[in-house]
């Protein structure tokens, strides 16, 4: 073989190698386990079936899912600014009723759509689930 040849060979060699640690960094699949699918202890991820009848929950779903995750963003930006003492007295008494008033405008649009904040907490699979949990 050719020098390039030889190159262009230990170079697919390289991606094949690179390819094999990354799927050993992958988690077992259920088969690989020898275990039934739905008998571990983390529950199968959520599959969304929209239809025609649901679109309109399952959009709102959406919306609120992103809305909530900035609220709580917000909300720990928030104590971060507070535990700082960047905030006077009257800043931090207004940011906290602004944020009492976005959760309770969640809870009432969930409901409005009979939701849960739990609900708009969605598994991303080996990732974990989107929101951290409820305290």
């Amino acid at each position: 073989m050719t020098s390039e040849g030889n190159q262009h060979s230990d170079r697919f060699g390289e991606v094949a190698d690179a390819a094999t640690r990354a799927f050993r960094l992958l988690p077992a699949t259920p088969h690989e386990l020898g275990r039934p699918r739905n008998a571990g202890a983390r529950p199968v991820p959520q599959r969304i079936s929209t239809g025609p009848d649901t679109v309109e929950r399952d959009l709102v779903k959406l919306v609120l899912t992103l809305v909530e995750l900035l609220r709580q963003l917000m909300e720990r930006q928030a104590l971060q600014r507070v535990d700082a003492g960047d905030l006077t007295e009257e800043q931090e008494e207004r940011l906290g009723t602004t944020l009492m008033l976005l959760h309770s405008r969640m809870s009432e649009l969930c409901a409005q759509y009979d939701l849960s904040l739990q609900d708009l907490n969605l598994d991303l699979g080996p990732l974990g689930t989107l929101l951290p949990p409820s305290e």
